[in-house]
Order: structure tokens, then C-alpha cells, then sequence
């Protein structure tokens, strides 16, 4: 992304806010694994986002003026040779600059003399942070325990939570976001058609996995945008599957639920196929179930259609199809098939953060999935269709159409037609 991008997120963010406002963000730090090891660094993405910067141990003050202006700095690591020779090169003043804009830096020990400095002159209206817990049980990150201090220290200045507020700003995606998403659907692409033409029966879901890594690895994406789901047979009936342990054997669906990542967009993608190239007749009955869903959402969906009804639309849908198969009687036990939905957001995660309202219209900007799960267990058959849907200003567009969709596009793919 551009400098630009991150400037303007903060902007944009600022305008939300009123003057006075103490705009804190965490970059984050990773946590430990076990004994001295440590999982990977990932920034919290709301930092990103505003910031453009990945490095642990970092953060973002600002002070916000009138307008869209504030007075902004990073407080980054000091130099440390001896750190920096085992760890990396710590980010430095200009660096930061250019990545995302914020012209003044400051080091980590001058950021709570700092703050203090600021509450202590009644300087500040009120302490905004990004609070985000998804249970309750949850450790307490660096955000919870600033707030925490702050309320107990400064009782009389509020504290704000701007996670929302973040989150509605991403809920729409700007130019540079999509163009991103559509190099990731790319690379995405080329994994999936890796493992369709390597397909065949015998074939372990670790080598499907290898296929898929290597594909991402040429053109410089080490890691996928989440853990790849990749099971056969039996295996395709856990929905989170991460063993790769089965082995496909002879007339066995493959199921992947997999996505690669560009310039910090993802994308969620799946795709069903019969590991020996050819579907039999059962997998293309439930394939064209899918499929046919999956085009009938495409050619509806647009601007004021509501986000709740996405799923709903989509499961009744695909319960008529169903039902003409004679698989389910009723659409009260469509359950027996369809398991889950499948309208996230995607971005800057898979399952991305938005501004959510049941009633919410879809707008133009938004990226969601379009999944439709069958799970026959009757049939010894189950997989999904997962594509990336983009609202335009008239309808939509389905950014993963680039990868074989239909029975014909997947066989002729895997040299069967």
C-alpha cells in the first residue's frame, strides 16, 4: 500500500473524534510458545491498517485536533545492537515515515512520561483505544491494561473504545485494498490448480498441502492467509480440518479451504474435487447443488441487499436443489446437510472485522464470502464452494471466478477432459 492509504485511514478516523481526543494503538508482541521460544510476530491489524507498520513493541499516539489533524507520534525501539543482531533490525524513524506518514518518532521509554505529562495538564478529552475481546476469559492485552491504569489514575477522563469505529472504516474497501485482493486470487489460483493436476488416488493430504505451499512460495508468499484446510474422504466432515494426515483413495471429494496473501489482503477461497479427476455421478449431483447456488447468489446480489439475508438466501436456495435430489424433506431439517454459512467479511483478516447490523444493506466496496457447504454423510461426500464477492455501484463480481469453478472448468484442470 501506498503512504497515502495509511494517512488517510487515520484521517478519516480522526473526523470520527472530538478535539482533545488521546488516540492510542498497540502494535502488539508475540506471544511465547514454550521454553525460550516465541510465535511469530503478528501485528494487530488495526495498527496496521492505520499505520502500515509491522514490528513488535510498538505505539501510536495521537492527539487529535480540529478537523482531521493531529498531532502524531510512534514510539519505536531504541537501537540495540545486541538485540538487533539476534532479532533483526528494529524499525527506524525514517522508516516510518515513509511506510505510513507518521513524521515524529520517539523512543518506548519516553512513552509513559510522556502520557503522564499530557493526562497530569488536563491536556486530554478523552483515552481512545482498541479494545477487542471475543471472550471474556481472554488475557488482557496491552489496551486492556493502559485502559485499566488509565481509569484507575485518571478517573475523570473517559476511555473510548474506536474498535468500531476502525471496523466500519474497513468494512469498505478502497481501490488499492481490491487491486491487492485480486494479485492474492491470483496466487490463490495457481496453489488450487497446483493440487487439482498433481491430484490422484493414494494421494496423502500433506502432499496436497506441499503442492499448495510451494505454488504460494514462487511468488514470494511464505505463509498462507490462514491455516489451509485440506482433507479427503472422511476427513472433509471436520469443517476446521488441519491434520493432513488421510489419504485419498479412489473415488474420495478433496476439500480445500485455503487462501493466499498480497500486501497484507487475504482471500478465503474452496473448491471440491473427486481426487481421481473425474466426478461419479452422486459428486456431480451435490457439485451442481453448490454451483448452482453459488451463480444464483452471484447474479442477485448487490448495493441495499440485506447483509443478514445473504446466508438465509443462499441456504433456501440450495435446500430446493437438495430437496428435488431427495436428500431432505423439509427445510427445517436442511441442517442434515448445509452446516454452516459462510458471509464473512474478508481483508485484512479472512474472517474480517466490520461495523455489523443485522439490517446493514450491502454497499459497494464490501468483500464477503460466498460459501456453500453440502456435507451428504449418507453419500460418504462433502465439501465446499467458497468465492470472494465484490459489491460494485450495480450488482457484484465474483473475484475468485479466475479459479475452475464448474464440473467441466475442474475436470478439463485436472487433464480429465
Amino acid at each position: 500500500m501506498e503512504q497515502s492509504f495509511y494517512v488517510e485511514n487515520r484521517r478519516a478516523l480522526y473526523r470520527k473524534l472530538t478535539p482533545g481526543s488521546l488516540v492510542l494503538l498497540f502494535a502488539g508482541k508475540a506471544p511465547r510458545k514454550t521454553a525460550d521460544e516465541y510465535y511469530p510476530f503478528f501485528a494487530k491489524r488495526n495498527f496496521l491498517y492505520m499505520t502500515g507498520v509491522q514490528q513488535q513493541g510498538l505505539v501510536f499516539a495521537a492527539v487529535v485536533g480540529e478537523g482531521d489533524s493531529a498531532d502524531e507520534t510512534m514510539y519505536i525501539l531504541p537501537p540495540d545492537e545486541h538485540a538487533e543482531r539476534w532479532m533483526g533490525a528494529r524499525i527506524k524513524a525514517d522508516e516510518v515515515a515513509a511506510r505510513g506518514g507518521v513524521m515524529r518518532c520517539a523512543y518506548s521509554e519516553q512513552f509513559m512520561p510522556q502520557m503522564k505529562r499530557l493526562l497530569d495538564l488536563f491536556a486530554i478529552t478523552q483515552i481512545c483505544l482498541d479494545l477487542d475481546k471475543l471472550d471474556l476469559d481472554e488475557p488482557d492485552d496491552e489496551a486492556y491494561q493502559f485502559a485499566k491504569s488509565m481509569q484507575s489514575l485518571y478517573p475523570a477522563i473517559p476511555v473510548k473504545n474506536i474498535h468500531r469505529d476502525i471496523a466500519a472504516q474497513r468494512t469498505i474497501k478502497k481501490p488499492c485494498e481490491i487491486e491487492a485482493m485480486r494479485k492474492a486470487e491470483l496466487i490463490t489460483r495457481d496453489g488450487i490448480l497446483a493440487m487439482m493436476k498433481a491430484s490422484k488416488p493414494g494421494m496423502y493430504e500433506y502432499q496436497y498441502k506441499a503442492e499448495f505451499d510451494y505454488a504460494l512460495a514462487q511468488h514470494g508468499v511464505l505463509s498462507p492467509a490462514f491455516p489451509s484446510i485440506i482433507s479427503a474422504g472422511k476427513n472433509n466432515f471436520c469443517i476446521h480440518y488441519y491434520s493432513y494426515r488421510g489419504q485419498a483413495m479412489d473415488g474420495d471429494m478433496i476439500l480445500n479451504d485455503v487462501g493466499a496473501c498480497w500486501d497484507d489482503e487475504n482471500n478465503d477461497v474452496s473448491r471440491g474435487w473427486p481426487c481421481n479427476g473425474k466426478f461419479n455421478d452422486r459428486q456431480r449431483a451435490l457439485y451442481e447443488c453448490a454451483y448452482q447456488t453459488s451463480n444464483h447468489m452471484f447474479s442477485i446480489l448487490k448495493p441495499g441487499f440485506r447483509m443478514a439475508d445473504v446466508d438465509l438466501t443462499a441456504r433456501k436456495y440450495n435446500y430446493e436443489l437438495l430437496h428435488d435430489l431427495g436428500l431432505v424433506d423439509s427445510y427445517e431439517n436442511v441442517g442434515k446437510l448445509i452446516w454452516h454459512g459462510g458471509a464473512h467479511h474478508v481483508g485484512l483478516d479472512t474472517h474480517d472485522v466490520i461495523a455489523y447490523d443485522p439490517d446493514m444493506p450491502i454497499q459497494p466496496g464490501m468483500v464477503f464470502c460466498v460459501d456453500i457447504g453440502i456435507y451428504c454423510e449418507e453419500w460418504g461426500i462433502g465439501f465446499r464452494l467458497e468465492d470472494n464477492c465484490l459489491i460494485t455501484e450495480t450488482g457484484c463480481e465474483n473475484l475468485s471466478a479466475c479459479t475452475p469453478r464448474s464440473i467441466e472448468d475442474i475436470e478439463a484442470a485436472m487433464g480429465k477432459r
